[in-house]
């Protein structure tokens, strides 16, 4: 089952700035929705661990994330692989940056592929769930680029 998404919003911080917030996992990483952990290992590789649950199904997701596209300040990709309750996901998400009048605008994108028992008991439950923790995620980045 994939999960798609994207939007843009803007804030009054210099491109170099976001893009460097952005690209810290040590800064980012608590703004996730059911934050647990964050074990930093190089510069470029980290892994994250988050509560997750639909119905009956509960646990934690341990991800394994790369930066695997980093063009400071315009362009930052993450791509990650891990376990979840009862399956396993793979994802993919960047952000695009440019400078404006304000300060920077970031268009961002994504996806996540969701594979077991977790996409086949859940189903039509997950993408909602999945864009409603994603925004919370989108949410909390303007504010706390401020």
């Amino acid at each position: 089952m994939a999960i798609r998404f994207s939007g843009e919003f803007e804030v009054k911080k210099k491109p170099e700035e976001v893009y460097d917030f952005l690209t810290d996992p040590d800064r980012f990483a608590p703004l996730l929705p059911e934050f647990q952990s964050l074990l930093v290992r190089d510069s470029t590789h980290f892994a994250v661990k988050v509560n997750v649950g639909i119905s009956y199904i509960k646990g934690s997701a341990d991800v394994k994330m790369e930066l695997a596209e980093a063009d400071r300040p315009r362009r930052a990709q993450y791509k990650g692989q891990g376990a979840v309750a009862g399956g396993s996901v793979t994802m993919v998400a960047g952000f695009d940056l440019a400078g404006t009048a304000l300060g920077t605008k970031v268009n961002w994108q994504g996806e996540a592929q969701i594979f077991g028992r977790l996409a086949s008991v859940a189903g039509g439950l997950l993408e909602p769930l999945g864009k409603k923790q994603i925004q919370k995620l989108i949410d909390g980045l303007p504010s706390a680029l401020a």
